[in-house]
């Protein structure tokens, strides 16, 4: 399945978020997956005796990224909703689980809003006014490359499915958006040395108690914290070398993994921030090829076809058209 990400979509969702939920209070923030394991629930084993996380997981989410700055305030509100999707699925017409709506899905800081800094932004704006100039403009989604890590578990619309196989000494995430895999060891084996780079980063896991915490590091830079519309304002802040996440899968239930994921980096926030949210355990659903793939010829053609149609219109014009 193909995408059709749009130049401004981020910029026009933060405007839609904040003009809708302007009005709405609120109970004040509170962590998005709160789910806690039941007294007499156990949790299961895999037969290497570790925390079961195995399955095929959703997290069709309709809570708004970061709480919303209503017009003329400073500060957010209390709690501001979303309104209710119509459902989600993979768009083949197979419908998942939407977990209930929170505040936020950031949780810390604890007004739900994201400390970036101001240059960052100015980056992601003149990349998306700009698009039509170069393909490097576009997020690692656009360019079908990868919608990054922790982006990939951020939902979006749809083809929010992950499956999730365990082998001795590895936890392995299979993605349903941008085929992605992600292998996770938990061997106790080092990150790589700090002279390699990766675009999802080096991902190396451990238990704490029945919790997969999962250590991210060794960044290329050259990536966004968030690709997809549904994270408004963060879709394209770019993620720099110094990237550090710290992922927390803890599986509560037969039907819930409460997933958390503190990011720190120290050349883009002024200071770390967290995400809280529930993957919703669904054995019904189905992934499908998600036929994506660097160069896609029918989104880039089209974008940088318009770019130069534009071009075109400044000169004759006598206007700058790449202001």
């Amino acid at each position: 399945m193909t995408h059709r990400p749009m130049a401004s979509v981020g910029v026009l969702a933060a405007a839609l978020v904040v003009a809708a939920f302007a009005a709405i209070p609120l109970a004040g923030q509170t962590p998005a997956a709160a789910a806690k394991a039941s007294s007499t629930w156990t949790v299961p084993r895999t037969p290497d005796g570790k925390p079961d996380l195995q399955g095929m997981w959703v997290n069709f989410d309709q809570t708004p990224f970061e709480q919303p700055l209503p017009p003329g305030q400073n500060a957010p509100a209390a709690g501001a909703a979303a309104p209710a999707p119509a459902g989600g699925g993979n768009g083949f017409g197979d419908q998942a689980a939407v977990v209930p709506r929170r505040p936020s899905m950031v949780v810390e800081p604890a007004n739900g809003r994201i400390p970036v800094m101001a240059w960052a932004e100015k980056v992601r704006e003149d990349k998306a006014a700009h698009i039509g100039d170069h393909w490097e403009n576009g997020t690692t989604w656009d360019r079908c490359l990868t919608r990054g890590i922790p982006g990939a578990m951020f939902p979006a619309a749809y083809n929010n499915g992950y499956r999730i196989v365990q082998s001795p000494g590895y936890v392995t995430i299979l993605y349903e958006m941008i085929h992605d895999a992600r292998p996770i060891p938990t061997d106790g084996s080092p990150h790589l040395p700090s002279s390699i780079r990766l675009w999802d980063g080096d991902s190396r896991g451990h238990w704490e108690g029945d919790t997969l915490v999962v250590d991210i590091t060794n960044y290329n830079g050259k990536g966004d914290i968030a690709t997809n519309a549904a994270s408004a304002r963060m879709r394209g802040i770019p993620a720099s070398d110094q990237l550090h996440v710290v992922e927390r899968f803890t599986r509560v239930s037969d039907k819930t993994i409460n997933y958390e994921v503190t990011i720190t980096d120290p050349k883009v926030y002024t200071s770390p921030w967290k995400i809280a949210m529930p993957l919703t355990r669904d054995d019904n659903y189905r992934m499908f090829e998600y036929a994506c793939h660097e160069g896609n010829v029918y989104f880039w053609t089209g974008t940088l076809r318009g770019g130069r149609v534009a071009d075109r219109a400044a000169a004759e014009s006598g206007e700058d058209g790449r202001k």
